[in-house]
């Protein structure tokens, strides 16, 4: 459980706060950097529809293997040289991407970048509570805010940049971010090199916690509430602006910045969230809202798409509050950091997995039927099933505690 004595941000700790700070900040660029200037890498670089297809199904898989691979990362090398690896392979990731002569090399630049992505989407609650057991809530909802913001800035600048300078500098720009964050990460290595061993040994979970964690309540509870957020949110990026096209008659741009809004008014979701996870006494009732958010977000779409569509898109991008619910619980509802990393690697890597599955269910149901009743009716039930764990959830119960009984 975090520590209740609360000390100064930043008593001696500067550097962790700085690093988590960059990392939060790298963890998103690899993802939004290529799709604004595909037109651009296209002139150089043949890339089909599928490769498109295959690019963008890409993240939630390697998010899904690295949540299964982190914790054994962890376990080799610790929490903090963990960290400097995934900021090494994104670094890397972006480098080739950037010099890549052909589709082939751009694909494996992206795979080593998303590598490295997911190993710090696993790390950095451990990282928070390690370095920050008494602002665990805080910690939290500043990375989970920065982690939009990485994803909005390259968005903006990556298309201007590539215009300007070529698409490979846009590309290969976003490595200096990733080698800023890792000096942080270095000095800390070097604070603690005498305390190695026991900073392995501190990520190390028992090993009948690791192979026992589908027997917790809390552990598949979360995740259950993990995979509601991934499914929905990686289907909206890949069709909501199809939908809002179709049903509603906006026009492409119009849908393009109907979907940024999504992104836009997650971010207060994300800042107020975990701060609400730490001093309410029932977290089920903020999960039931994230959950009735996008309940009533893809009914509106569904009945009355062409009245009242920024309502719905609203509601739409304020059900991924069950994001940043899920970050803060991973590390509230654990007492150890060994826990943490277990059920961090666990809920994320089933969540991930399953949210790569999203957007192709719901293709695959519009092209069978041709409209978006039944691929909004699936959306719908999947953003019901987060009820079930939300009642589940309401009692306060640690893992370790649950699976020693």
């Amino acid at each position: 459980m975090p520590d209740s004595r609360r000390l100064p941000l930043w008593a001696g700790r500067t550097a962790a706060l700085l690093g988590i700070v960059l990392v939060a900040f790298s963890l998103r660029q690899a993802v939004a950097a290529v799709s604004p200037i595909l037109g651009a890498i296209r002139v150089d670089v043949p890339v089909s529809n599928l490769d498109v297809g295959l690019l963008g199904t890409l993240p939630p898989l390697l998010f899904a293997a690295s949540g299964f691979v982190a914790p054994r990362v962890a376990r080799g090398v610790g929490l903090d040289g963990g960290i400097v690896l995934a900021l090494v392979l994104i670094t890397a990731g972006h480098l080739v991407r950037a010099a890549a002569p052909g589709f082939g090399v751009l694909l494996a630049g992206s795979v080593v970048a998303f590598a490295g992505t997911g190993l710090g989407n696993v790390l950095l609650p451990s990282l928070v509570r390690r370095h920050f057991p008494d602002r665990v809530a805080l910690l939290t909802a500043l990375y989970a805010c920065i982690v939009g913001v990485s994803t909005a800035v390259p968005a903006a600048l990556a298309a201007p940049v590539a215009e300007r300078e070529g698409w490979r500098f846009s590309l290969g720009l976003w490595s200096l971010t990733s080698v800023v964050a890792l000096v942080p990460w270095l000095v800390v290595l070097g604070r603690e090199r005498r305390r190695r061993r026991a900073a392995a040994d501190d990520v190390t979970a028992p090993p009948a916690l690791v192979t026992r964690l589908w027997r917790s309540r809390v552990v598949l509870s979360i995740t259950a509430v993990f995979s509601t957020s991934t499914i929905c949110t990686y289907a909206g990026f890949a069709w909501l602006p199809e939908i809002l096209v179709d049903l509603a008659g906006s026009t492409p741009t119009e849908a393009g910045l109907l979907l940024a809004v999504t992104g836009l008014v997650s971010v207060p979701g994300a800042l107020v969230a975990p701060l609400l996870v730490a001093r309410l006494r029932n977290v089920g009732w903020l999960i039931a809202a994230g959950s009735g958010s996008f309940v009533l977000g893809y009914l509106g779409l569904l009945l009355a798409p062409g009245s009242l569509t920024l309502l719905w898109v609203l509601l739409v991008g304020a059900g991924s509050i069950l994001f940043p619910v899920c970050l803060v619980l991973i590390n509230a509802r654990t007492r150890t950091p060994g826990g943490t990393v277990a059920v961090s690697g666990f809920a994320q890597g089933v969540a991930y997995a399953l949210g790569a599955l999203g957007p192709l269910l719901v293709g695959l149901l519009h092209d069978v039927t041709g409209g978006w009743t039944l691929p909004l009716v699936l959306l719908l039930a999947v953003a019901l099933v987060a009820t079930v764990p939300a009642i589940a959830l309401s009692r306060p119960a640690f893992v370790e505690d649950e699976l020693a009984r």
